[in-house]
């Protein structure tokens, strides 16, 4: 359908129109920024300054990469499908898949997550007989995570570690990308950091798509990292119609690498850049708009702008000042159940905190309180035991190289391989320089390990080349890879309520693969890169197919938004302030409004740290539709200490005239009787 642009209001039609040289489009909260990020790309496919196949859109998550695709689809019909929409490691698995020979790796590589990475990294400080009481497994994974987001190829990071932790984690960093590369994988980093390498290092592949992509534009910029804004920087050189959507005062992933003065520079970066300020809000109402302008004017390194609505002012902001958590959590409930009574879904409702450790009390508070809850940020789906053992079946079957993988699960469900038997297979690879799968065959004829053991190795590796072999329906593949090996059986024969749980997950995970087959075609396409004289208008790197196993794995390991917040059954939502950016509800409950938890006690001592926990308690405030709760406590229990601190900053910066102050021990539950039998969690 064609776009109404006198929909839109002035900035708004602006950024929209505006289709040539850099563009950085400041997108305030609520202002609607995903609509002119759509219909900026239907107007340059409709006035044909661009094929689809010449449009790159980079989001941040998953979620967001498939509402714009939907809202594309809406807007230009099937001419959405050649467009590149995805999030930057998406991206970079496209660019990577096409090219991976060229640094060294094969198409068929696998990406590790943190689960897998956190077993080598201690497998690796074993061999090179690292302390990790001294040297924490964790602390080593962020900072090489760090440099690998700062481009620090091992060398680099070594010849700059100077303390007693930089340099383990050189010694580290290098063994590293040593095995990875010899298990043909990438961790989600390298994603990024060997995309940056092949584009800067190849220039035939770096001018391919520097040509083809005519128009990019990137959302969230001020949540890029040094890794992405190089990246982006390099394919934007070509045609340098690049537009940036992002703002500042919600840059609040410092502590994830991103730099805020990636957008806060762009101007430099990019001098005939135009700037357009989208400042209207849609979403708040005007009481909540004017704390939030009110608070984050405080922040001197931010880009002037300010929200406005043109719905009424609304109610003021609710502040509760509470004896301790414990009254909190029982004024929270209470209000949440008052906003029930009124008509208010439990969906419609959040509660905020700024760290995971309060939510235990405010969760004790609903329950007994009978309030359905959720809490975001659980176990994940893909992150549940059973789940990981079948995906490090899949992979095996298409990587074989994935030693991670291989010893995770040559003994689940158990097969009587002990650790001294994998230890030995694992030895044997080592010295002979192969993958643990390879040494896995041979301990079939090593006559030194007992002959049962023998056997069950060897059910093992036949259970993979099984599944190699399989072909047809991917649902069925998987189904006879689950069946063989006997993952399912060995849970039904344990008949605990745990274990049936576990085999619900297995069939729920066979939902996933259906989900996977129903959202992707099955059509031949183009497995050649881009070149600079090639063909633009072919696709430059495979789909993925529906019927592919390989492209299920790589579905999943990039999904990683799968468990978001669901629209099913009604419950209040829990999570931290950082889990809830992009989110909205009618009414938001911050909890924990006090000096050293929010703002941070980490924060209070660095200038650029407390602006940070500004933009985050910003980020809080503009979350809230039509009501907004700020409760702190005069006292509270942190780690088993009483804590007495003042009420935070952030409060005191919403003028008086916008606040309504009530509390100080009395919540509302007189005396005793408030609690409902059984609880609701959903």
């Amino acid at each position: 359908m064609p776009i109404d642009i006198d929909t839109l209001n002035g900035p708004q039609r602006e950024a929209v129109v505006t289709t040539e040289g850099p563009l950085l489009v400041l997108a305030g909260a609520g202002s609607g920024k995903t609509r002119v990020l759509t219909y900026r790309i239907a107007n340059i496919l409709d006035r044909d300054l661009a094929a689809p196949w010449e449009i790159l859109a980079i989001t941040f998550t998953n979620k967001a990469a498939a509402e714009m695709r939907e809202r594309l689809g809406q807007l230009v019909g099937g001419r959405a499908r050649g467009m590149w929409v995805s999030t930057f490691h998406s991206m970079c698995v496209r660019i990577l898949r096409a090219d991976a020979e060229r640094i060294g790796f094969t198409k068929n590589f696998t990406i590790y997550d943190t689960d897998d990475m956190k077993r080598l990294y201690k497998d690796i400080m074993a061999e090179l007989d690292i302390d990790p009481k001294r040297f924490p497994v964790n602390q080593l994974m962020n900072r090489i995570s760090q440099a690998k987001n700062d481009l620090m190829v091992p060398a680099d990071f070594e010849s700059a570690a100077t303390d007693p932790v930089g340099r383990q984690a050189a010694r580290v960093y290098t063994r590293l990308q040593e095995r990875l590369r010899a298990a043909n994988a990438f961790d989600f980093d390298d994603l990024l950091l060997y995309a940056y390498l092949l584009l800067k290092q190849h220039e035939d592949v770096r001018r391919a798509y520097q040509g083809r992509f005519r128009y990019i534009m990137v959302d969230e910029y001020q949540d890029t990292n040094r890794a992405q804004y190089a990246i982006t920087q390099l394919l934007a050189a070509g045609h340098r119609n690049i537009m940036v959507v992002g703002d500042d005062d919600q840059s609040i992933y410092s502590w994830r690498g991103a730099d805020l003065r990636n957008i806060l520079e762009f101007e430099s970066d990019y001098p005939e850049a135009r700037v357009v300020k989208l400042e209207q809000n849609y979403r708040s109402v005007g009481n909540i708009l004017a704390a939030a302008n009110a608070v984050i004017a405080n922040n001197r390194q931010r880009k002037e702008k300010r929200l406005f609505t043109a719905a009424g002012d609304g109610d003021k902001i609710s502040v509760y000042l509470a004896s301790d958590e414990r009254d909190e959590g029982r004024w929270i409930a209470g209000e949440i159940e008052k906003r029930r009574g009124e008509g208010v879904s439990y969906n419609n409702m959040a509660v905020f905190y700024r760290t995971n450790a309060q939510s235990r009390m405010l969760e004790d508070m609903l329950l007994r309180a009978g309030v359905p809850y959720r809490i975001v940020g659980g176990t994940r789906f893909f992150d549940r035991a059973e789940i990981r053992d079948v995906m490090a079946y899949l992979t095996l079957v298409v990587n074989p190289a994935d030693d991670i993988a291989a010893k995770r699960v040559i003994n689940v469900p158990k097969r009587g391989i002990g650790k001294a038997t994998i230890e030995r297979i694992d030895q044997f690879g080592r010295e002979l320089n192969m993958p643990f799968l390879t040494a896995a065959e041979l301990a079939i004829v090593d006559e030194d390990i007992r002959p049962a053991t023998r056997r069950a190795v060897g059910e093992f590796v036949q259970v993979l080349k099984n599944g190699a072999s399989y072909e047809g329906d991917l649902r069925k593949v998987i189904e006879r890879i689950i069946d063989d090996a006997g993952l399912i059986e060995a849970l039904q024969n344990e008949g605990t309520d745990e274990a049936r749980g576990r085999v619900e997950n297995i069939q729920e995970f066979l939902g996933v693969v259906d989900e996977f087959m129903e959202t992707h075609d099955v059509e031949d396409a183009d497995f050649a890169a881009p070149t600079v004289a090639g063909d633009p208008t072919v696709e430059p790197v495979r789909v993925l197919r529906g019927d592919s196993l390989a492209d299920f794995i790589e579905w999943v390991r990039l999904r990683t938004d799968l468990d978001t917040v669901t629209e099913d059954g009604q419950a209040v939502t829990l999570m931290t302030v950082h889990s809830s950016k992009g989110l909205e509800f009618d009414c938001v409950w911050v909890a924990g409004m006090e000096e050293t938890l929010f703002p941070h006690s980490n924060s209070t001592m660095d200038a650029a740290a407390v602006e940070e926990e500004r933009r985050l308690a910003y980020v809080a405030i503009t979350r809230a539709r039509k009501k907004l709760y700020l409760t702190c406590a005069q006292q509270r229990q942190i780690f088993g200490q009483t804590h007495a601190n003042p009420v935070s900053r952030f409060i005191g910066e919403i003028p008086s005239e916008l606040r309504q102050t009530t509390g100080l021990g009395s919540a509302g539950f007189a005396g005793t009787g408030w609690e409902k039998r059984g609880s609701r969690r959903g």
